[in-house]
C-alpha cells in the first residue's frame, strides 16, 4: 500500500493553490532557471497519492523554488539525489521518478494506533517566546495553519498571509498516540523582520482535549546563542473546511 504524502499537500493548500495551478508554478519556475519541465496535474496528484515517491531532480529544483522549503522537508520517502551541474549550467542526466518500493517502505510496517478523531482543519496556531535580546520580553507568535491527517500522521502549513509577521512560514510535522501529539517545528522569521529572516526550529509535544477542539503543551528548540529554550504552544481549531473558500476567509494576519 502506498502512503500520501500529506506534508506536500498541506504545503500547496498553505500556498493557496489548486493542484494544477502548483504544476503551472512548477513549469514556470523551470523556465525562469532555465531548466523546464513537464510538470502537470496528474504528476502533482500522483505525488501526494505517494503513488511516486520522489521527484526527479529537476522538479525538486523546482518544488523548492515554489514552495520556499528543501525538498527534505516536503515529505518524500527518501531524499532526493540532485543532479551535477556541469560549467555552462545545464544540468546532468536526471533520475527517474522513484516509484513505490523504496529499501525503507519494503519491510514489514511499524504497526500504528490509528486515532478515532480527524484533526484536518484549519487551525490557530499560537506560542510564547522570551527574547533574551530584547530584556527577556515575552512575545508571541500567531499563524493560521492549514492541517491535514493521514492515519495517526498531522502535518501543518501557514497561510501565506495567515500570521502576525508577513513572511514567516511555519510547518509542523506531527504524530498522534491516543490523545498525545508529539513532533517537530520549523519556521522561517520574515526576512524584514528582527530576527532578518533566520530559521528556527525545534521540537513540540502537546495534549488534546476530550472535544478535539484544541491541543496545548510545549515547545523545545535552540536560540541564537545554541542555548535551550521552551514556552507554551496552543492549536484551536477554527474550521473544520479545507476548502478554498474556508483557507482564503483565513489567509489573513491573526486578530
Amino acid at each position: 500500500m502506498t502512503t500520501p504524502n500529506a506534508t506536500l499537500r498541506a504545503v500547496r493548500m498553505g500556498l493557496l493553490l489548486s493542484q494544477d495551478e502548483f504544476a503551472r508554478a512548477l513549469r514556470d519556475a523551470g523556465t525562469r532557471a532555465g531548466q523546464r519541465n513537464d510538470a502537470s496535474k496528474r504528476l502533482v496528484q500522483r505525488w501526494e497519492s505517494g503513488t511516486t515517491a520522489a521527484p526527479r531532480p529537476v522538479y525538486a529544483r523546482a518544488l523548492e523554488s515554489v514552495t520556499g522549503l528543501p525538498i527534505e522537508a516536503l515529505g518524500f520517502a527518501a531524499q532526493v539525489p540532485m543532479a551535477r551541474v556541469s560549467d555552462d549550467g545545464r544540468g546532468g542526466h536526471d533520475l527517474e521518478d522513484s516509484p513505490v518500493g523504496t529499501p525503507e517502505a519494503s519491510g514489514t510496517p511499524t504497526p500504528q494506533t490509528t486515532p478515532r478523531v480527524n484533526y484536518s482543519g484549519v487551525w490557530l496556531s499560537t506560542y510564547e517566546f522570551v527574547s533574551s535580546s530584547r530584556d527577556n520580553q515575552v512575545f508571541t507568535g500567531k499563524h493560521f495553519v492549514v492541517l491535514l491527517q493521514h492515519g495517526n500522521r498531522l502535518t501543518a502549513r501557514s497561510l501565506p498571509q495567515g500570521s502576525l509577521n508577513p513572511d514567516s512560514p511555519l510547518t509542523l510535522d506531527l504524530q498522534i498516540e491516543g490523545s498525545a501529539i508529539t513532533g517537530t517545528w520549523q519556521e522561517q522569521t520574515a526576512s524584514g523582520g528582527y530576527y532578518r529572516g533566520a530559521g528556527y526550529f525545534g521540537a513540540l509535544q502537546m495534549l488534546v482535549d476530550p472535544t478535539g477542539r484544541r491541543m496545548s503543551g510545549n515547545w523545545v528548540g535552540f536560540g541564537k546563542e545554541f542555548d535551550i529554550n521552551s514556552g507554551p504552544w496552543e492549536l484551536r481549531l477554527m474550521d473544520a473546511s479545507t476548502s478554498k473558500a474556508t483557507l482564503d476567509s483565513y489567509n489573513r494576519s491573526p486578530e
